[in-house]
């Protein structure tokens, strides 16, 4: 990170002491209002909940808050660094929720990285909130965290780092490939990077009908015979068509067509670019700096060049999805969070984006459509899963 933008960042958060903070919502102006708001009025409203619990959605915050929890484990690509660390993190995420959506949301950050002292955690403190945004959880932790909390809670949980996270690949995935004129199901693909993004991502591309894909961790190549396998990564190798190949990343990159890198800096050089098919697309997602930068992987041959970045185009970028669609959560009581829900966001952000080109495949967060789009694509199919 440049250094003048850290100075900057701090003296933002000084200023502000912070970017998040309550409102009154409510007239509280006089005693009248003091009568309803408080005693005596507001026990009448608590008795009205504890006979029909449903109504704290309406009478309450419940109904439009969400909670963003994290042990602060995974922050940013950081890594480890607590749960006071993690609060910047997590407030900013509350900003995006709150300027984008309208959608009111706070910060819980734990001094537990137990997995199941987490989940009863969460579960302790759901009644107040709406939805559950899981955030900056490490692999393979956040995945049992994950499943267990929709499996036990009443309320939609969202692991962010993960399905916002491949929402947005996808849906720039499905540009790219129309401008490479290559079907999902044709294209070869080399996932860099197994942690919760990469086995979202993934997850979600075979659910897309991609058939062909290799994974590359630390140890290079996933292979069925390395004894070091999670249990995710043999579900991953088990949905895979490729033909077995051990190695390297620069093994996996040879003739493929999608590069998808969710690792660290600069393990991508030009000529592994070079080795790819014609007009290569090249996912370069590590923050602060990606697998290869887009100037030289454009000099190498890339068609189409994706990063984490701002600073670049096409920005893969986890607001294009969460403010929407948690918006569409706590509208539509008793859902829950799916592939079919994410898959049919993606495809709808894919269309936001006018006049597609290579340097356009993804569209800005700050298009006025991206947010009532995943909403409305979200809540169609929260809708579709309480009919079913």
């Amino acid at each position: 990170m440049d250094e003048e933008l850290k100075k900057l960042a701090i003296e933002y958060h000084k200023k502000y002491g912070g970017k998040i903070g309550t409102e009154l919502r409510a007239p509280l102006a006089d005693k009248n209002d003091l009568a309803l708001a408080y005693s005596p009025g507001v026990g009448a409203v608590t008795l009205a909940i504890s006979r029909s619990p449903d109504l704290a959605n309406d009478l309450t915050l419940k109904g439009r808050t969400v909670a963003i929890v994290s042990d602060g484990s995974a922050i940013l690509g950081l890594g480890n660094l607590g749960a006071l660390a993690a609060i910047p993190v997590m407030e900013g995420k509350a900003a995006l929720l709150k300027h984008f959506a309208g959608v009111d949301a706070f910060p819980i950050t734990l001094t537990t990285e137990d997995p199941n002292e987490i989940i009863e955690t969460v579960l302790k403190i759901s009644p107040v909130f709406g939805a559950i945004n899981l955030e900056d959880i490490s692999a393979p932790r956040c995945f049992y965290i994950e499943e267990e909390l929709r499996r036990r809670s009443s309320i939609p949980v969202m692991h962010d780092d993960q399905w916002g996270t491949a929402t947005v690949v996808l849906a720039g995935l499905v540009n790219a490939l129309k401008l490479k004129n290559l079907k999902i199901e044709d294209a070869k693909i080399v996932v860099s990077g197994i942690g919760a993004a990469g086995v979202a991502v993934s997850r979600l591309l075979f659910a897309a009908g991609a058939r062909y894909l290799r994974f590359v961790d630390s140890q290079g190549l996933i292979t069925k015979d390395r004894i070091d396998l999670t249990k995710e990564k043999i579900e991953l190798l088990n949905s895979s068509q490729s033909e077995y190949l051990a190695g390297g990343l620069a093994d996996a990159l040879v003739q493929s067509d999608v590069f998808i890198g969710l690792s660290k800096p600069d393990v991508v050089k030009e000529d592994m670019v070079k080795s790819m098919s014609e007009k290569p697309i090249i996912f370069a997602l590590a923050n602060p700096t990606p697998e290869i930068m887009p100037d030289i992987a454009k000099e190498s041959g890339a068609f189409v060049v994706a990063t984490g970045r701002s600073d670049f185009s096409n920005q893969v970028n986890n607001a294009l999805v969460f403010p929407g669609l948690l918006k569409a959560s706590l509208e539509v009581k008793g859902c829950q969070f799916t592939n079919e829900v994410f898959l049919n966001v993606a495809y709808a952000l894919a269309d936001v984006t006018a006049d597609i080109n290579p340097e356009s495949i993804i569209p800005s967060p700050f298009n006025d459509k991206v947010v009532e789009v995943v909403y409305t694509a979200g809540k169609k199919e929260f809708l579709k899963q309480l009919a079913s």
